[in-house]
């Protein structure tokens, strides 16, 4: 069964890579956007994932991770960029997404990686002013 789209998301074209999550409504600074979903998985079986292909995995802990491709409701579309409007904070085992600045409708959310299970190698084309040139902060 394919989870439902989180409220105040769609999936369209992005600008950035692929598809991408935008706004259907506005939110505010600070504001809950959604919770990443997915199958829950082991590291290990994130790695074995990531080597075959696009990779829609989030670690959540040093031992488990979720397969936003399997079960996810569209956050796992959410791009990368080195100027993001949107971050992250674990909450009781939950990774939850808010946003780092108003956001308005059929805007793209992107968040900063960070850290991620692409190589330190991996390009960015996010296109920000203040790109840093790779996925991975370095």
């Amino acid at each position: 069964m394919k989870a439902k789209l989180a409220d105040g998301l769609k999936i369209a074209d992005s600008l950035i890579h692929g598809m991408g999550c935008f706004a259907t409504t506005p939110f505010a600074r600070w504001q809950k956007i959604a919770e990443y979903t997915g199958e829950k998985i082991t590291n290990a079986e994130a790695r074995r994932r990531g080597r075959r292909r696009i990779l829609r995995i989030c670690g959540i802990d040093d031992r488990w991770s979720l397969d936003g491709s399997r079960g996810g409701n569209g956050t796992h579309y959410i791009n990368h960029s080195c100027s993001p409007n949107s971050f992250t904070r674990m909450l009781y085992g939950h990774l939850i997404f808010f946003a780092l600045r108003d956001i308005e409708p059929d805007e793209e959310i992107t968040i900063d990686y960070g850290e991620t299970l692409h190589p330190d190698t991996k390009k960015c084309i996010c296109g920000a002013g203040n790109c840093r040139g790779t996925i991975n902060k370095i």
